[in-house]
């Protein structure tokens, strides 16, 4: 259950019912909180917050952008990015996490290529989940 504290509580259920038609506040504070613990357990809604958490980065999305055009190597990311080879093997250690981009050694140098597919279902997955027309 979702950790308020007491005091807290008790003044949430004295406006519960002022903000929106309830009979009994304590019976609807409870379902408003078993809403809340079942959104924490949602696998998909967990999913597109892992999804969201790895978009919600600018170099992450410039990384995606660069990559929708073609594969790219670790030093063109560089160059593009104006960032360091650390900043940015951390970047694609989290787009690769949220499984939106994979990594491949071509010699001594590693490729990146975006998973169009994945991404688009992730895309996909949110449109449907939050009813979005785009």
């Amino acid at each position: 259950m979702i950790c308020i504290k007491t005091n807290r509580a008790s003044e949430i259920k004295g406006m519960l019912c002022n903000c929106s038609e309830c009979i009994d506040s304590s019976d609807y504070f409870k379902n408003l909180q078993k809403l809340g613990k079942n959104l924490k357990l949602d696998k998909k809604f967990n999913s597109i917050l892992a999804f969201l958490n790895a978009l919600g980065n600018k170099e992450r999305l410039f990384i995606i952008n660069v990559l929708i055009e073609k594969e790219r190597c670790v030093c063109e990311l560089e160059a593009i990015l104006d960032k360091s080879q650390p900043s940015i093997s951390h970047h694609l250690r989290e787009l690769e996490r949220a499984d939106l981009i994979r990594g491949w050694k071509k010699g001594k140098f590693t490729y990146y290529t975006l998973l169009k597919e994945n991404l688009e279902k992730n895309l996909e997955i949110l449109n449907q989940e939050f009813n979005i027309d785009y």
